[in-house]
């Protein structure tokens, strides 16, 4: 009885075992043989180019992988490929006074991405993203750039994982 006991034990614990072990805390998707991933440069090509935004937007995605997966960041010959380019990059009202001027602007910036898995080529995407941020017009955009972009870049890339490797 004893031995039995030990027994029933023991094959619970082993499937309690290989249960959690397919679970992410992440949330990642990522196949077991995917060990590397690569970024390559996104090249701003909107018709308003700030100096720097597509290091700045490079570095943000490189970052989050890091971060939220256990693959390592490689220059050439990646598992999974992320390339694209920022196309899009202006600036619009969004609200107006009651004498028809701009109460707040809405900067806008949208990025399209490939996508490519070379262990699962079933899985390679190309998607468009974007994100905004609204600022006062009594603001000048210089000066809330920098916040502006740290936001709409942190979500971008947050859409980008999710669509890629968290497959949301």
């Amino acid at each position: 009885m004893n031995n039995i006991k030990h027994i029933v034990i023991g094959v619970l614990t082993l499937i309690l075992v290989q249960g959690c072990g397919v679970y992410s805390f992440s949330g990642t998707n990522i196949s077991a043989d995917t060990k590397t991933f690569q970024v390559n440069f996104f090249q701003n090509q909107s018709p308003r180019i700030f100096p720097g935004a597509d290091q700045t937007f490079t570095n943000q995605l490189q970052d989050l992988i890091l971060n939220q997966t256990n693959l390592d960041l490689v220059t050439s010959g990646g598992d999974i490929v992320y390339e694209g380019e920022i196309v899009q990059d202006y600036v619009a009202p969004n609200t107006a006074t009651s004498d028809i001027t701009a109460a707040q602007n809405r900067l806008t910036i949208a990025v399209n991405m490939r996508f490519y898995d070379a262990k699962d080529p079933t899985q390679d995407m190309e998607q468009r993203f974007s994100f905004f941020f609204d600022y006062p017009a009594s603001s000048s955009e210089n000066n809330v750039r920098d916040e502006a972009l740290q936001i709409i870049f942190e979500r971008i890339t947050q859409d980008m994982f999710n669509a890629t490797l968290a497959r949301w």
